[in-house]
């Protein structure tokens, strides 16, 4: 597999940088090198944040911030009125977000598929709290393939334990069984 690179943007207190922490974990699970890292700007709760991770069957050596991702994981809806969120998602791009409905147009040009589910409500359900990032893990693995709902299981064991961790993976369960895949073609 060719190095596959992603951006998260959330809100701080989401869970965007745990998301993509996940994210390294469940490719290391199936046997992938990663890479994983955040971006602060005020790290205040409910101020943006970005975070990125990298994987490939490859030892990776890419340190910088990733400008040309594969797909964009979007742990809240509002961020997509942001400007410039699009800005350099690869042709053939996918799009991972936390939305109720279906999106009524194409975001992006490049954007070719897009896993949509209502992370919020999952998360409300089977956690307690609007913290949707394991279930949009969950979701990430149904739209792409690019790993399995067992490594996303197996890697929630590195952040949580006991009846957090039965909760989280039910969350990611559902995301994987729930998420609805849009696509477009150019």
């Amino acid at each position: 597999m060719a190095v596959k690179e992603l951006r998260f943007h959330g809100r701080g207190g989401q869970g965007a940088v745990l998301a993509a922490r996940m994210v390294a974990s469940a490719a290391a699970s199936d046997g992938r090198h990663v890479g994983s890292f955040p971006m602060y700007g005020f790290e205040r709760r409910g101020m943006p944040v970005v975070a990125f991770t990298r994987f490939a069957d490859e030892p990776i050596r890419e340190k910088s911030q990733i400008y040309t991702p594969d797909c964009l994981l979007v742990v809240d809806p509002t961020l997509l009125a942001l400007p410039g969120l699009f800005d350099g998602l690869k042709s053939g791009g996918v799009l991972i977000l936390n939305l109720p409905h279906p999106l009524r147009e194409r975001p992006s040009p490049n954007l070719e598929r897009a896993g949509i589910v209502d992370a919020t409500r999952i998360a409300r359900d089977e956690i307690g709290r609007n913290i949707p990032n394991t279930c949009l893990v969950g979701a990430l693995a149904a739209t792409t393939g690019w790993f399995t709902l067992e490594a996303v299981l197996a890697g929630l064991a590195e952040y949580f334990d006991g009846e957090l961790l039965e909760r989280n993976r039910r969350a990611a369960t559902r995301g994987y069984h729930e998420v609805e895949v849009q696509t477009w073609h150019s």
